[in-house]
């Protein structure tokens, strides 16, 4: 009798790709924090400014949110000017979340910090029992982005009610605010590089803090003086920051295409 050897059936394959997240460094953190001041100053822009409205920006925004998210998940490694687009966008709508709790619904801005609180725990909660990992470096298949967007809106929400809690609810005011925020940062910078505190850890916490960084800034920029603020105006404000973003974007770009090629010449030399 002849006995033939069967393979054994393929497991089901999960697509991969290259990450789909930018490398954290300075000038890493300086956009982020540009794009969360522009996230609290182009909500306002398009509520107040030009009349559209909490609901109207609200559906504006999630509707540019989706379009971009779309795009992001289309494409297979990171796009610098998708990444940071969404980014930008996805700040806007985290504020609008804030804002539509409460001043839309009445929420007090301790309770709506901590209903972000909880779900942005729940939401790592979730990313860990399914992936084993929270790292940003390994943001590899649908799936573990999906997360990470998640995480991040959830991040945003929650650095939007806790910048307004402390500037406006505890009555801080926004410079004040800032340096706490900042300062709680620098605390976060020497736990990571003083005492070798966890890199994941202390990136997310970090991720969370520029967020009320960014809008206590925003505020602080187009509050009018007798609010606490210096009154350069929404438009302005959002317009100086963005360009900041797409300097920071085109040095991303430019980045990315020089490895991109020095990757290309060490194959074509282990090749030959």
């Amino acid at each position: 009798m002849t006995v033939t050897n069967q393979a054994p059936s393929p497991r089901p394959v999960v697509a991969t790709m290259l990450n789909k997240v930018p490398q954290v460094t300075l000038l890493f953190w300086l956009v982020k924090i540009c794009s969360t001041t522009v996230g609290e100053t182009g909500a306002d822009f398009l509520n107040d400014t030009l009349g559209f409205g909490l609901t109207g920006t609200t559906l504006v925004a999630a509707g540019a949110l989706a379009v971009g998210l779309a795009v992001q998940f289309a494409v297979r490694r990171y796009i610098p000017a998708i990444y940071w687009t969404n980014v930008v966008v996805i700040s806007v709508v985290g504020t609008l979340f804030s804002d539509n709790l409460v001043d839309g619904w009445g929420v007090p801005l301790s309770v709506s910090t901590l209903i972000f609180a909880v779900g942005l725990a729940a939401a790592f909660i979730a990313w860990y029992r399914s992936e084993r990992t929270l790292s940003i470096h390994t943001i590899v298949t649908r799936r573990r982005e999906a997360f990470y967007w998640i995480a991040i809106l959830f991040a945003f929400a929650l650095g939007t009610s806790a910048g307004d809690w402390f500037a406006e609810g505890m009555g801080l005011g926004y410079l004040p605010s800032a340096a706490v925020f900042a300062g709680a940062i620098g605390v976060v910078a020497v736990a990571r590089f003083g005492f070798k505190a966890s890199e994941v850890l202390t990136f997310w916490i970090a991720y969370v803090l520029t967020r009320p960084l960014g809008a206590s800034l925003g505020d602080l920029f187009t509050q009018s003086k007798a609010d606490g603020g210096l009154g350069f105006g929404t438009g302005a404000v959002s317009d100086a920051f963005l360009l900041i973003i797409v300097g920071g974007v085109l040095v991303f770009t430019v980045q990315q295409r020089s490895a991109g090629r020095r990757d290309r010449a060490e194959q074509g030399l282990v090749g030959a």
